[in-house]
């Protein structure tokens, strides 16, 4: 285990070819239903469908993470230089006859190239969406910028996923790895609502008060903060640090170092000097995450009732009311119950649903302009026997 270069690129063309085979049956599913329909609209399809799979790329991840199984393949892209944990079989057993419960398992291997194989068939969907719309771009009404700059970021979220195997699960560069992901479904949601805004009958964006979609836009970038907390509460194992709610190891304002909780370039349980972290480091990661999210609550409950007034954003607004009481309830699940495997999966997708559906709702929402407000007074002002109403 020790001398296994780091980066062994035998087994690249074997993974590829593998994530081409997984990526061609969402790619024949929807050439088969939609084979007739325009190519806006097949696109907008593999665009929702890419989006599922990354979510469920986003969730797998968070279970490689949760196991212990980000080291279960020592090296990238494959494992111990072959394209599955079958052919690495000899130098697996030897590392798990060493070190039982160490990194390096079969069942770690396994989870660790499974989430390889679905994040390449993710790439291939990415590139297939990227080449189509490049070729499509005159008949397309949707820019094809926006596959381009998604190919290019999970080109970027490879490289990550590379180091975070190579730099032995660096907390920085595993949130940066987990924010990329998060990022990637919000370039790929941004580009669904663009096909369904431009296919022909729909009424356009929703129009909100200038106020109302400024708070949007703060609230999203609130989530995007307090997902970024979480990501580091996650990757210090930070998590059990407060095993109690609302106090935290039985006072509202436990002993905790900052500083030292917030170095963000040093290696996994080590403070910058290289020795083991101190559990008050620990302590600031949590509480801080903690108390930023009584914010982030507020203010999703606060938008979704503001929301539930505005024609067309029921929808929406149910939507992030219900992923507040499921992030409340996933996260004190994981404080009292000592962080269980499904609560703590559960969180990182209500995490996701949160991005996704903001990110719906910034892009298929617009500033209301004057006359919006004037034709909504008007109608306001029209007697109810009026035909028009």
């Amino acid at each position: 285990m020790d001398t296994q270069p780091l980066y062994d690129l035998a087994p690249i063309a074997r993974l590829m070819l593998l994530g081409v085979v997984i990526a061609l049956g969402p790619l024949a599913w929807v050439w088969v239903r939609n084979r007739h329909a325009p190519p806006a609209q097949r696109l907008r399809v593999l665009t929702l469908i890419t989006l599922f799979l990354t979510f469920d790329l986003v969730l797998f991840g968070a279970f490689t993470r949760l196991t212990d199984s980000g080291l279960g393949c020592p090296d990238w892209p494959g494992c111990y230089g072959s394209a599955s944990p079958v052919g690495a079989s000899v130098s697996i057993a030897a590392a798990q006859e060493a070190m039982p419960h160490g990194p390096v398992t079969f069942s770690k291997a396994w989870i660790e190239m499974i989430h390889r194989y679905l994040a390449t068939a993710v790439g291939v969907l990415i590139l297939v969406l990227s080449l189509v719309s490049w070729i499509e771009r005159k008949r397309l009404s949707v820019s094809y910028v926006w596959p381009l700059v998604t190919l290019v970021w999970v080109c970027l979220q490879g490289a990550f996923g590379a180091l975070t195997v190579t730099m032995k699960l660096f907390p920085a560069i595993v949130t940066l790895h987990l924010l990329g992901g998060l990022g990637l479904l919000a370039l790929l949601r941004a580009q669904s609502v663009g096909y369904a805004l431009a296919a022909p009958g729909h009424p356009g964006p929703v129009a909100l008060p200038g106020r109302l979609r400024w708070a949007l836009g703060a609230v999203f970038a609130l989530v995007w903060l307090q997902i970024a907390l979480g990501g580091w509460v996650s990757t210090n194992y930070a998590v059990l640090a407060c095993s109690e709610f609302p106090t935290c190891q039985g006072s509202w304002w436990p002993t905790m170092d900052f500083r030292q909780g917030f170095t963000l370039w040093r290696e996994l349980g080590q403070n910058r000097a290289g020795e083991a972290i101190a559990f008050p480091a620990l302590t600031a990661i949590h509480y801080v995450h903690r108390l930023m999210a009584y914010l982030v609550l507020a203010a999703m409950v606060w938008l979704g009732w503001r929301l539930w007034s505005v024609a067309g954003m029921r929808g929406t607004a149910r939507a992030l009311l219900l992923l507040a009481a499921w992030q409340f309830a996933s996260g004190l699940t994981n404080v009292v119950l000592d962080w269980p495997l499904l609560a703590a999966v559960g969180h990182t997708g209500g995490a996701a649903a949160m991005v996704v559906v903001l990110t719906g709702a910034l892009f298929g929402t617009r500033r209301a302009r004057l006359r919006d407000a004037a034709s909504a007074t008007r109608a306001r002002a029209m007697p109810l026997s009026d035909p028009i109403r």
